[in-house]
């Protein structure tokens, strides 16, 4: 049995962590593993790669790791000129990127969507710090205006297909039956550089160590010890520029002898339905998800009682990244595998960043709540520390960072005097025990003050709202910085708003005007924070009738909407929505309608 301790300190602060040595894989590297799996089990297919139709094994994906790395020595490559990603999750994106590692250069995958921009300054920016010695795309004519942009920086060109490209995929495989020295790399290796969303400035480059990856999967596997008797099988759409999908979703599958189903799926309704057909076909034994996917997840297994007997049928753990979960989601994933699945399922909260690859705590087996965090995984230290009304939470262990790529000053803002790296996020203890998890708190940087100096915990009141107006929409921006009054600017849910206003074709230039619509957003916006003080009461919310953009970084690859981003894209919609009461995007809460009535002296 696991043992969380709590170490307190003079200074008022204190650290969690749990008790006993780590185990297993930690000090190995990612080369070493795949190579040990494909002496092990060369003829089990490694990774399905649902858009192509590909399939591989893993003795042919070492082959071809091998073939690559040795190919790969006459690009002039070195940890000052890492190997750059432009594709989406594929078989050739991962025997690139391992034979980076195996030659111990730095590979860097980049969002697909930064070069889609019509701008392309951040992709130039991303290559002007890099500097990288090759850039693989597996479509250049899709990334050709990128491509152009690396060109500059004096880097290869490495294509699957297209044409005008300096060097093709497979011309670089050198077939051999020398075997690659795996000695020149150790777990302190540069593995990639993730860049960050950019969700608190402009995108930094983190420096993930082969240790970062591999003591995370073995603190993973103490948790889950039954990966060792069970291969995992994980359908997942998750990008590999991303630490969730490219770290922690795609070892945890090649890293244990498991099989990756690569989803042609997309958690947004137009794609969603293949997912369901590959969660049905390959039937999970772990399933990765974020809440956009989970939120679309869960009525579709509500109304197929086929589907759901499949999607549970051997499934052993969910795992979602925690503190943006809506409660109502999470409740209702967990009635239905209550009533659908095996009776050793575990539903999971967890929590981390790009800079501790990624997984920092997961909640305990018996959990009920989504916003709870959970304990630390072995290895990492979580120290708590006294920040006006809240607790700043601070992590240290071998799956953080040693810091930013090229970034000295980044580097030293981010870690505090005894080490320790600070996420900028805030939580308590649970009950007051560390065993019982930690609750999310919300993000130090995103919570703001009313003009009347109470702090508005942005991250709750964004989840009460969401959960007070299903299914009219999507996601929530709050605000009221310095205003009496916490406001919200709301996205919309199409299918949701036709369906509450009985209007299945209206589009919401006409939906916005809808009776039914309006007064299910004004009784929605009276249940956040009722009974409660100013600042967990919505008074206010303006409908917005686009999408959050990714391309001005108010959405992540993820999913995750960044409320500072979309504040500064929408200053003139938050000034609308405090000042233009009149106005036909703008939704009273039904208490507050109620009172401006009554001081106009038109209430009934």
């Amino acid at each position: 049995m696991t043992i969380v301790e709590s170490q307190p300190r003079q200074d008022g602060s204190f650290i969690v962590f749990l008790k006993g040595e780590q185990r297993g894989k930690d000090n190995l590297t990612v080369p070493e593993i795949l190579k040990s799996n494909a002496a092990g089990f060369p003829d089990k297919v490694a990774i399905i790669d649902l858009a192509s139709g590909k399939k591989i094994t893993y003795g042919s994906l070492w082959s071809r790791v091998c073939a690559l790395s040795f190919g790969l020595r006459e690009l002039d490559l070195g940890v000052e000129r890492p190997i750059a990603i432009l594709s989406e999750n594929s078989i050739d994106h991962a025997v690139v990127s391992f034979a980076a590692m195996v030659l111990g250069v730095p590979v860097a995958p980049i969002s697909v969507a930064y070069s889609q921009f019509s701008d392309q300054t951040l992709i130039s920016s991303l290559f002007n710090q890099l500097t990288p010695g090759a850039v693989f795309a597996e479509d250049a004519g899709r990334f050709d205006r990128s491509l152009s942009i690396a060109s500059r920086v004096g880097a290869n060109t490495i294509a699957s297909r297209g044409t005008g490209t300096d060097q093709m995929l497979a011309d670089l495989e050198i077939a051999t039956a020398q075997s690659p020295d795996l000695s020149t790399i150790d777990s302190e290796t540069i593995a990639k550089i993730l860049f960050t969303s950019g969700s608190t400035g402009a995108p930094k480059g983190v420096i993930v160590t082969q240790r970062m990856i591999c003591s995370n999967q073995a603190a993973m596997a103490a948790q889950w010890p039954f990966v060792n008797e069970e291969p995992p099988v994980i359908v997942d759409w998750l990008p590999w520029n991303h630490v969730y999908g490219g770290n922690l979703v795609m070892m945890c599958a090649l890293g244990n002898g498991g099989t990756l189903v690569i989803d042609n799926g997309r958690p947004v309704p137009e794609l969603f339905q293949k997912t369901i057909g590959n969660l049905t076909e390959y039937r999970p034994t772990i399933h990765f998800g974020v809440p956009r996917g989970f939120d679309l997840l869960v009525p579709a297994l509500e109304e197929d009682e086929a589907f759901a007997n499949a999607y549970f049928s051997r499934l052993r753990r969910m795992f979602t990244a925690g503190a943006a979960l809506p409660a109502a989601t999470w409740d209702r994933y967990r009635a239905l595998a209550k009533r659908c699945s095996g009776d050793d399922f575990v539903a999971h909260v967890a929590w981390g960043a790009t800079e501790t690859s990624p997984v920092v705590t997961i909640s305990p087996p018996d959990n009920e709540r989504s916003d709870n965090l959970g304990v630390p995984v072995q290895g990492c230290e979580i120290k708590m520390v006294p920040d006006g009304d809240k607790q700043e939470l601070r992590l240290r262990g071998p799956m953080v960072t040693p810091g930013y790529w090229r970034n000295d000053k980044a580097t030293t803002e981010a870690f505090d005097e005894d080490g320790f790296y600070r996420i900028g996020d805030a939580g308590r203890l649970l009950d007051g025990d560390a065993a019982k998890g930690i609750l999310f708190d919300g993000r130090i940087s995103e919570n703001f003050k009313l003009a009347t100096g109470t702090w508005v915990r942005v991250n709750s009141v964004r989840l009460a709202t969401i959960d007070a107006l299903r299914p009219a929409i999507t996601d929530a921006v709050i605000c009221g910085h310095d205003r009496n009054e916490v406001g919200v600017l709301m996205f919309m849910n199409l299918s949701g708003c036709r369906e509450i206003a009985g209007e299945p074709q209206a589009d919401m230039s006409r939906l916005i005007n809808s009776d039914r619509l309006r007064d299910h957003l004004a009784r929605g916006l009276a249940q956040v924070g009722k009974g409660g003080g100013s600042s967990g009461r919505v008074a206010r919310g303006l409908i917005l009738t686009d999408a959050p953009s990714q391309e001005d970084g108010e959405m992540t690859d993820k999913g995750y909407l960044n409320q500072r981003a979309a504040l500064r894209k929408r200053a003139g919609n938050v000034i609308r929505l405090f000042e233009e009461d009149t106005h036909q995007s703008i939704v009273l809460a039904a208490r507050q309608a109620a009172r401006t009535l009554s001081n106009t002296g038109h209430a009934t």
